[in-house]
């Protein structure tokens, strides 16, 4: 309870910060359709399903964005692979996700690119079932979110992308293709 407590702690800490370099904030959202698949499988499977996250976004320059976040990743398994045919293995997660992020873009008007890496905790439950390993953990655990995409529009405030969470501990890997916009505050 008191590690899990000073993670959030950890995690929180950004929204209340008030560092002179930063150059501007926003709020960014972005909702999109997920997927779990296991690291190791002998077929094509996974869980589908939904992806919500919501993020402060300090713009420290046009090059780098510091993005703390907080998310919704659910997806549930079919009896079936990707194929179609029936298979006992799957993966799936329940959880909401917080954690921070660094984003790294090319200030191009209109279109620009970026990637974004980071580190998160992701709180609810994981199942990986594969004739390779078998998880079934409920709790608190660590991931890594990677992201690339592009922001598009004059002020680049559309985001479209991939965004994928690496679960290391129940070797399992939940990924997005989200759509997402920012509001400028004051």
């Amino acid at each position: 309870m008191k590690n899990t407590l000073l993670i959030v702690i950890f995690f929180l800490s950004p929204f209340f910060v008030k560092a002179q370099f930063i150059k501007e904030k926003s709020l960014g959202v972005q909702v999109g359709y997920g997927v779990t698949i296991p690291y190791y499988s002998e077929a094509d499977v996974g869980g589908t399903g939904f992806f919500a996250q919501g993020e402060i976004i300090y713009k420290v320059t046009n090059w780098v964005e510091l993005r703390p976040y907080a998310g919704l990743f659910i997806t549930k398994a079919d009896d079936e692979d990707f194929d179609g045919n029936p298979t006992d293995e799957y993966a799936e997660s329940k959880a909401f996700l917080i954690g921070g992020k660094t984003r790294l873009r090319i200030p191009i008007p209109y279109i620009a690119p970026y990637i974004e890496v980071g580190f998160g905790a992701s709180i609810g439950s994981f199942k990986t079932s594969t004739v390779f390993d078998y998880y079934d953990k409920k709790g608190v655990i660590y991931h890594i979110p990677i992201s690339f995409g592009l922001e598009l529009g004059k002020n680049n405030g559309v985001d479209i992308g991939f965004s994928y969470f690496l679960h290391n501990s129940v070797e399992q890997q939940s990924g997005a293709f989200a759509l997402g916009l920012s509001f400028p505050l004051k």
